[in-house]
């Protein structure tokens, strides 16, 4: 007998029953609810979320840098979810999709009609030895912890010079461009302060490319040469020693893997993760490594229970797990939902449409965004392989007041916000 199992089973509460149930309160889960109820505002919607406070994830490599604090990726969850939707602050144990019912942590049995999933993923710290008891001290740190941010950048205010190691896990995560975002932000204030030529900084990725869209492999490459980083790929930390402050790999040839271990004095970890548990060890996964909710590429609607429609971290979409991407999942799942309840044909396509706003110093950024196709898809006339400061002025002061004030209230598209908000001058600039 599991542990969901268990829980399920020692249900204590009456049934609750809703139109539309929503399994997650995060990014794309109030999207999708905002933008419901602006095409229908009569919709029964519950939000099922377990945190009382909502995170601007984004927005965590600018606190790891020293540019912003913590507390402005913050908000009350309470003040973002829409009004006319119920909020269950409690958490899934255990998916019945064929009864069209779940159950609650708290021992609530959920009925719905239809279901959109988008718990975000699972961060799977004990995979890595030593890493849970490690982080947070010694110069271990990990911008993808809550509040582990602000410690990156009191690691990197206080690093005296050495070995400083950044990691990428033989896993998909959330953000993929997030590790190397913070190692560049390092690198330059090291130079800052005097130290840089006393330090030797590492990008030690499991994969084989510092990233995994092609087009923009030379500009990053670029700036490794530049900036002096020394990158390994095929290194895939699985132990961390903080006594000896030594961290073990896993290093792959292709045909053969050896274990070495590397001297730190600071390492920043983008752990392993994969989707929730609970959704990997239910009907609603698909098969293989990962465990995502199975849905269609295009239309987000699950393979086999067609009620069900599912977008953002947890999903099987095989695109970047960003903020960007939802933006432009939420639309596309939003009209299929429609559709789908009112027995018509779903015509809303999603092109794998993705963001990474690449920061590569303190004032220059290069704003990766592509589709299915691992080709561009600009939203502006540039180069999009190029580092820009008007790409750093859109990371670091429009993306998150459209994440705040626009895409969590279920408003108009993000490029044409942006386009207003961005003088056309700044598109002339380098």
């Amino acid at each position: 007998m599991t542990a969901t199992q268990t829980a399920a089973e020692k249900t204590s509460q009456p049934p609750i029953s809703h139109q539309i149930v929503i399994v997650g309160g995060g990014a794309a889960g109030i999207t999708v609810a905002a933008q419901l109820l602006k095409q229908m505002r009569s919709l029964d919607i519950l939000i099922i979320e377990p945190s009382d406070q909502h995170y601007y994830q984004p927005g965590w490599t600018l606190v790891g840098g020293g540019c912003i604090p913590f507390e402005a990726t913050v908000q009350p969850q309470q003040t973002l979810i829409p009004p006319e939707v119920t909020w269950l602050q409690d958490t899934v144990v255990q998916f019945e999709p064929d009864q069209n019912r779940l159950h609650t942590q708290h021992g609530t049995p959920v009925i719905y009609d239809y279901l959109v999933i988008c718990p975000g993923i699972q961060i799977n710290w004990d995979q890595i030895k030593g890493l849970p008891e490690a982080l947070g001290n010694g110069g271990v740190c990990s911008n993808y912890a809550v509040g582990g941010a602000a410690y990156t950048w009191e690691t990197i205010q206080k690093f005296p010079g050495g070995n400083a190691i950044f990691t990428y896990p033989a896993t998909p995560i959330k953000c993929a461009g997030a590790p190397q975002k913070i190692m560049y932000l390092a690198e330059e204030a090291f130079s800052r302060r005097g130290i840089r030529q006393n330090s030797q900084i590492s990008y030690c990725t499991a994969t084989g490319k510092i990233f995994g869209v092609d087009v923009y492999v030379p500009a990053l490459m670029d700036v490794v040469k530049r900036k002096g980083i020394n990158l390994k790929t095929q290194h895939n930390l699985t132990e961390i020693h903080p006594d000896e402050k030594v961290a073990i790999f896993a290093v792959s040839n292709g045909t053969e893997t050896e274990t070495i271990s590397l001297p730190y004095d600071m390492i920043h970890v983008a752990p392993p993760m994969s989707a929730p548990d609970v959704i990997r060890h239910s009907p609603l996964a698909v098969e293989g490594p990962g465990g995502w909710v199975d849905v269609d590429q295009y239309t987000t609607q699950h393979h086999r229970y067609p009620n069900i429609f599912s977008l953002g971290d947890a999903s099987s979409l095989p695109t970047s797990k960003t903020a960007a991407a939802i933006r432009r999942e939420a639309p596309v799942l939003v009209q299929n939902l429609l559709s789908h309840m009112n027995q018509a044909p779903l015509t809303g396509q999603y092109n794998g449409y993705s963001c990474c706003p690449l920061i590569t110093g303190y004032d220059k950024t290069i704003l990766a965004e592509f589709d299915y196709e691992a080709q561009p898809y600009p939203s502006f006339p540039l180069d999009s392989t190029q580092e820009r400061s008007s790409m750093w002025f859109l990371k670091r002061h429009v993306l998150p007041w459209v994440y705040w004030n626009r895409m969590l209230k279920g408003e108009e598209h993000e490029g044409d916000i942006i386009r207003r908000v961005l003088p056309d001058r700044m598109f002339d600039r380098s």
